[in-house]
């Protein structure tokens, strides 16, 4: 009877210290939740594409892509390896990094992020492709 007292004795007393030691930890905040969208027919890619153009050519993007940084601590890059891209990349907050990678001809990619302290890259290749990415970090 002692052996098995001894170690639920001895089992109580380790999770009474890991629980303490875990109060006294500081708490851990942050994290991010990311949303894709893609297109499943036709119009809803023109419309994807017409509604990435607009922004583009609100916020003054001369080639119809671009990055717009509204915050501080801010990183985005912007790369287009063919034709008749769109490619936008907007961040609004603190501490974001971004990158969209284009490959291929007639591809159209929103990447925006929101929030502090996210990080996100996307890669499209091939023809055609239609998407956008929402970045929310908390």
């Amino acid at each position: 009877m002692t052996r098995p007292m001894t170690h639920t004795t001895f089992a109580a007393a380790l999770a009474v210290a890991l629980g303490t030691a875990a109060l006294a930890a500081p708490a851990h905040a942050g994290g991010s939740i990311s949303v894709t969208v893609t297109p499943t027919n036709a119009d809803e890619a023109q419309a994807m594409r017409t509604g990435l153009a607009l922004y583009s050519v609100v916020n003054g993007f001369t080639s119809g892509s671009g990055i717009r940084q509204i915050g501080f601590g801010n990183a985005a890059g912007l790369v287009q390896n063919g034709s008749g891209n769109v490619g936008v990349v907007h961040q609004q907050g603190s501490g974001h990094t971004g990158t969209l990678s284009q490959n291929g001809n007639g591809n159209a990619h929103g990447l925006f992020q929101f929030g502090n302290n996210t990080d996100s890259h996307v890669v499209q290749n091939g023809d055609g492709n239609t998407g956008a990415t929402f970045v929310f970090g908390f």
